[in-house]
């Protein structure tokens, strides 16, 4: 895994149409550049991408403020004490935003996304263990005013995890 990486176009990036938000091509080079190794100094940033230290720093931050991106660790799970992952489908009855709010404020929802299909949300969690897992699903996501259902797809082993679609 990577020791560091950028993760682009956060949902808060996103317009009320579900279109991203216009990102010009030199910052869509600079995240790129990120995404490769999220400690790139800037100096060498700009030096691919035709821009001074400064205006990439710059750059940098805007992106942060807007939320277009986040610079983080990105870490094997397992590596961390983190055995098991799962995503879950969940019905819900009624409005879908307090269930959405009430999972996104759990600490072992690593996504929570509103979907259309057999399932309202789809959450993927990440637990220490089995027995985490089973009280996280059972105890505290299946309390939540609203969840009518819930069906786990227990992660047996994670083949691809990259965060590189920002800017294809």
């Amino acid at each position: 895994m990577q020791s560091g990486g950028v993760a682009s176009r956060s949902a808060d990036s996103r317009t009320g149409n579900g279109s991203p938000s216009a990102v010009d091509a030199v910052s869509l080079a600079i995240i790129e550049q990120l995404q490769e190794d999220g400690r790139r100094p800037y100096a060498a940033i700009g030096k691919a991408v035709g821009l001074s230290e400064a205006a990439v720093r710059q750059r940098v931050q805007k992106l942060l403020d807007q939320g277009v991106m986040q610079i983080v660790a990105v870490t094997d799970p397992l590596t961390v004490g983190f055995r098991r992952q799962a995503m879950v489908g969940i019905n819900v009855e009624g409005d879908l935003d307090p269930v959405a709010e009430a999972l996104s404020a759990m600490a072992e929802c690593e996504y929570v996304v509103m979907t259309a299909g057999s399932f309202d949300l789809m959450v993927e969690i990440v637990c220490e263990d089995d027995d985490h897992l089973l009280e996280t699903i059972n105890k505290r996501i299946r309390a939540i005013p609203g969840v009518r259902s819930t069906e786990s797809f227990v992660y047996l082993k994670l083949k691809k995890q990259t965060y590189m679609w920002g800017t294809r």
